[in-house]
């Protein structure tokens, strides 16, 4: 199989386009997905070896939420698991991991196995294959740990997993210290489970995390990139910055938020209180509908929105003032996103969301023609919704946001986009020379016609006539 195939069958199985499918459709792939992973269940344990779900699919189970992904334990070694079903990919079988596709979705099946010494912050350096038990304790949180035998639905835990659900801790499988050195990214990631599932950290976990802190930027820029995509995407974000700032993985990935402590603003636009604050207001607000890239760029502009105020921060007899805040804003939010390798899509998108974010103060003031090109902008429903996030995290006052709408509703497409009264043909015919003028001729009839002044073919050669024929 083609890493490009790879790569599209994982987008399927971690459903990164789950806004293409209307809900009924979506009910009865979660019910395909079970199903599917049922069956690779039982055709290894007809076969002869043990197999159960894992991880987060039987926490999934027990907080009575659907499960998008199935993961599988199994005694079975990754030749034999080959050698039992049609279609699989050798995605770490170092590690003794398998992916079983089944109707274009795939299924992760590992062999039971224990880790040797890690030596990178990320990889154990040796496995060997072992029990379900030994299997379950070299995993990083206890709340991860359960296996689930999906015939009869029986939960095996060896870690006091199931009592920790119930009490909402996130808790390391044995020495916080030791876990989080073998991977350095599971600091993160307790935190983002944390934040998802409306958990808190033992302490001795957080400890540890404070403790770490500083290693977590040897993990590699797409690894944290996805995590806190989790956090920002999949609900209680701002309870997940609140443990990233307190635990100070915060400072070390992203210190240019971090700086927002303490950034006070003017009480009278800002009465929720310093940058951090307003920012940690709009996070609680996000929408919680996963990892699309539109709920991605909305939620990454909201983190970094206001990221450029701590350092235009000044102070006179006025009050605090921020001038310049956007343009900085736009070139640390660049930075940050070239770091984390986003794509240049979705990094355009969430600079031009920077960009205009304070466009909205001045709506009921532009000009016919100019406003008409706001609201056409592309992903203007991005921009409509962090300025609707922004106003409500501060002031309440959505005064422009509705006059937004109101116009949207009342203006027809072909107020927005008005159809074309003359070609560069048209112009050609008139005596015009191919070339730029032709351009800026169509361009500024397109003006004319937004501002209302010119509405027919023969107002438009008239208006050429009379401002461009002189030239």
């Amino acid at each position: 199989m083609t890493k490009k195939s790879v790569i599209l069958v994982r987008a399927w199985a971690r459903h990164e386009n789950p806004e293409a499918f209307n809900s009924f459709e979506r009910k009865k792939m979660e019910n395909d997905n079970r199903r599917n992973a049922e069956e690779i269940v039982r055709r290894l344990k007809q076969s002869g070896y043990e197999a159960y779900f894992v991880g987060g699919c039987v926490r999934d189970f027990i907080l009575g939420n659907v499960s998008s992904d199935y993961d599988i334990v199994t005694s079975a070694r990754p030749e034999e698991v080959t050698a039992l079903f049609s279609d699989t990919i050798a995605i770490g079988v170092k590690f003794g991991v398998v992916a079983v596709i089944v109707e274009k979705h795939l299924y992760e099946v590992a062999t039971f196995r224990g880790d040797d010494v890690y030596e990178d912050g990320r990889h154990p350096s040796k496995i060997h294959f072992s029990s379900a038990k030994e299997d379950v304790f070299r995993r990083d949180f206890t709340i991860n740990g359960l296996l689930m035998d999906p015939d009869t639905d029986e939960i095996f835990d060896y870690v006091n997993g199931r009592s920790d659900i119930e009490k909402k801790i996130i808790r390391t499988i044995g020495d916080p210290d030791n876990r989080f050195n073998e991977d350095f990214l599971r600091m993160l990631r307790a935190i983002r489970f944390a934040a998802n599932l409306d958990f808190i950290i033992e302490p001795a976990a957080q400890r540890a995390i404070k403790k770490n802190a500083a290693k977590i930027k040897q993990i590699s820029a797409e690894r944290l990139r996805e995590e806190l995509g989790k956090i920002l995407t999949r609900g209680g974000s701002r309870h997940g910055f609140q443990l990233m700032a307190g635990t100070g993985i915060l400072k070390e990935i992203l210190p240019e938020v971090d700086k927002l402590k303490g950034v006070e603003q003017p009480p009278r636009f800002h009465p929720e209180g310093d940058v951090w604050q307003h920012t940690l207001n709009m996070l609680d607000m996000l929408p919680q509908s996963g990892e699309t890239s539109e709920n991605l760029c909305l939620a990454w502009s909201v983190l970094l929105h206001d990221v450029g105020k701590a350092i235009t921060s000044t102070e006179d007899e006025n009050g605090v003032h921020f001038y310049g805040h956007v343009q900085q804003g736009e070139k640390i939010a660049d930075d940050i996103m070239q770091r984390l390798k986003f794509s240049r899509a979705q990094k355009e998108t969430v600079l031009n969301l920077i960009h205009y974010h304070m466009v909205f103060m001045n709506v009921t003031k532009m000009r016919p023609g100019r406003l008409k090109r706001f609201l056409r902008m592309p992903d203007f429903d991005l921009h409509l919704e962090l300025h609707r996030l922004d106003c409500l995290a501060s002031h309440g006052m959505l005064d422009n946001y509705e006059f937004c709408r109101n116009q949207l509703q009342h203006l027809a497409k072909d107020d927005l986009h008005p159809p074309r009264l003359l070609t560069g043909d048209d112009l050609i015919v008139m005596g015009f020379t191919p070339g730029k003028s032709i351009g800026d001729i169509l361009l500024a009839l397109e003006e004319e016609q937004l501002e209302g002044r010119i509405q027919t073919t023969e107002e438009a050669r008239d208006y050429v006539r009379a401002n461009w024929m002189k030239q």
